[in-house]
């Protein structure tokens, strides 16, 4: 039985809630993201990441770009010193290739060097970050000139030998469209496991999230709150009146709605808080279900995109020309 409390199971106290990806493993619907624009220092971003074990959190997002490898790394060293969990074999990790690695002969060594980090033998979850490809040792967000042409199967055949070397447990994308995955699934030997992109109430990725189910790779979903304390997010889900009436009649919360609503999409949900309390109010989105009638009006909101991707957009000299190139106009 799943405690509403907690999101955890009340008998062995892991989240039990998963889904079996094309590769046969298990993953938990629930992760926590570890991405920040200002991160704390390295030993206080990883007792914010025991604490998330401490609550029930088994899944971990992070990335190259993030800088919080080392951090969850030298968490789950201390949870396992604390006996908060038996072994690492009850997480699931998820990391990725940052674009100045995305190309053939980078991507081993860069799944090394993040294993390195982590201080891990295996990640459960390796993904290419985006469909692009920025020349190697690039620092910052400035790519004008930087951008490359990006060999999508190569790239691909490349993390296949990481899932061959043992070194990922499943392999997948981040940020791919429908187009750029046929690509793949055209040559691959290794199907992509999954396809995490931007998706929340006001962003929700049908017509993406149909091709993803026919093709048996799952979607797991970033921002599912809307971002609205990055740079580039927006308070459009946190603010939205449907989820706040919703929530309202209920006793919930807007982010409870908000992320219960990604979970009946069948997509695994990326929250990202370093606040316990709401960690664990994160967690209080089972036991329970959105009706008919809420799926309806939530399936009305108005859509927009939050991330532009016009960082990887160059008119003259890029590969992505137009943000339509990048997207595929998916939605």
């Amino acid at each position: 039985m799943i405690s509403v409390e907690t999101g955890m199971d009340s008998h062995d106290k892991k989240m039990p809630d998963v889904v079996v990806l094309n590769s046969g493993h298990e993953m938990p619907v629930i992760a926590l993201g570890t991405a920040a624009q200002s991160l704390p220092p390295r030993d206080v971003l990883a007792s914010i990441l025991v604490d998330a074990m401490e609550v029930g959190y088994r899944h971990f997002d992070t990335a190259s770009l993030y800088g919080s490898e080392s951090s969850l790394g030298d968490a789950v060293r201390e949870a396992l010193r604390r006996g908060i969990v038996a072994s690492r074999d009850e997480l699931f990790i998820t990391t990725k290739l940052w674009c100045t690695d995305a190309d053939a002969p980078l991507v081993l060594p860069a799944l090394k060097e993040s294993l390195k980090r982590l201080g891990m033998v295996y990640v459960d979850l390796y993904l290419i970050h985006w469909p692009v490809r920025v020349v190697h040792g690039t620092e910052g967000f400035d790519y004008q000139g930087k951008l490359l042409p990006f060999d999508i199967s190569g790239t691909w055949a490349a993390m296949e030998e990481c899932s061959r070397l043992g070194l990922a447990k499943s392999i997948g994308m981040s940020n791919f469209s429908s187009r750029k995955i046929s690509q793949i699934l055209d040559s691959c030997t290794i199907p992509p496991a999954i396809n995490q992109v931007e998706m929340n109430v006001v962003w929700q990725q049908t017509k993406l999230r149909e091709f993803c189910k026919e093709k048996g790779i799952h979607v797991s979903a970033w921002s599912p709150l809307g971002a609205n304390g990055a740079a580039w997010g927006s308070l459009a889900v946190m603010e939205s009146a449907v989820l706040k009436e919703i929530a309202d009649r209920r006793g919930l919360t807007v982010p409870q709605v908000a992320l219960k609503w990604v979970l009946e999409q069948g997509a695994v949900v990326i929250v990202k808080s370093f606040n316990k309390e709401r960690m664990k109010e994160n967690l209080k989105i089972f036991g329970w279900k959105l009706t008919e009638r809420e799926l309806e009006k939530i399936k009305g909101i108005p859509q927009r995109r939050g991330f532009s991707g016009e960082i990887f957009i160059d008119p003259v000299n890029g590969p992505y020309k137009s943000v339509e190139e990048l997207f595929d106009e998916d939605s």
